[in-house]
């Protein structure tokens, strides 16, 4: 299954059923799973760290050096889960540090020419778009889009379960269940349609919905609102994740 044009560097740690077509680059320091596909010209660079069941499309490259000036030439990682597909020269950039690692989960959707830099933490069932480009340091939580050419720039966060509609740049946190959009960038609306097709009953959406109601138009503090959310909305644990999100958020939540 790895074809005699491929270079594959005999120290590399290649599980059961794995493909690796012609021109296709496995460095040193690298271990993959069970089941993974790596297409013509593909490069997985030292520190990369696959589990199973992944396709990498030509020209991606994966555990590519830190552009970072604090790297300093450590052995660092990159790590990725299982059955993602990482299309045509998309770049996965690892760690800056020993101590930190840039992590992709399970099940992850990686466009063409996208970029995750180093230190990103991406979770799981999340669509990179086509050219959007995440900074050194970002969280995206699980199910979370990006749509095409979008700037996250360095250690923001996209809630779960959110979408930035194409183009947009965002240098503060974006909380969960929304939908982003304009420039500059806005809360835009409930992302309900995503919400439904996860099983989220009307109920639900509706508390979600009357939560960054009075996040976003209630005309008061943020301190304010999520006292208010807190009292006037049944408990939940997707409520809790809203209040939790923009409490922890070190850099505020767009407006």
């Amino acid at each position: 299954m790895i074809s005699p044009l491929a270079y594959v560097d005999p120290s590399a740690k290649i599980g059961n059923n794995v493909t690796v077509h012609p021109f296709a680059y496995i460095d040193k320091n690298v271990e993959i799973g069970d089941d993974n596909e790596i297409m013509p010209y593909a490069s997985l660079m030292s520190g990369t760290r696959m589990g199973n069941g992944n396709k990498v499309y030509q020209g991606a490259v994966v555990a590519a050096v830190p552009q970072d000036f604090a790297y300093k030439g450590e052995d660092t990682i990159a790590r990725v889960g299982n059955n993602n597909v990482i299309r045509e020269n998309a770049v996965i950039i690892r760690g800056t540090h020993a101590d930190h690692e840039t992590s992709i989960g399970d099940g992850n959707f990686i466009m063409t020419g996208a970029r995750l830099s180093h230190d990103v933490t991406v979770g799981n069932k999340c669509i990179i778009g086509n050219g959007s480009q995440v900074s050194g340091c970002c969280t995206i939580f699980d199910y979370s889009i990006l749509t095409s050419n979008v700037l996250m720039q360095g250690n923001t966060r996209l809630g779960s379960f959110s979408v930035v509609q194409g183009g947009c740049r965002f240098v503060r946190d974006i909380p969960p269940y929304i939908v982003a959009a304009h420039e500059p960038i806005e809360f835009y609306s409930i992302n309900t349609i995503v919400l439904e097709r996860f099983g989220f009953s009307d109920t639900l959406i509706k508390h979600i919905a009357q939560a960054y109601r009075i996040l976003y138009k209630a005309n008061t503090s943020q301190h304010d609102a999520l006292i208010r959310i807190r009292e006037q909305i049944p408990h939940s644990k997707e409520i809790d994740t809203i209040i939790q999100f923009v409490e922890s958020s070190k850099l505020g939540i767009i407006h």
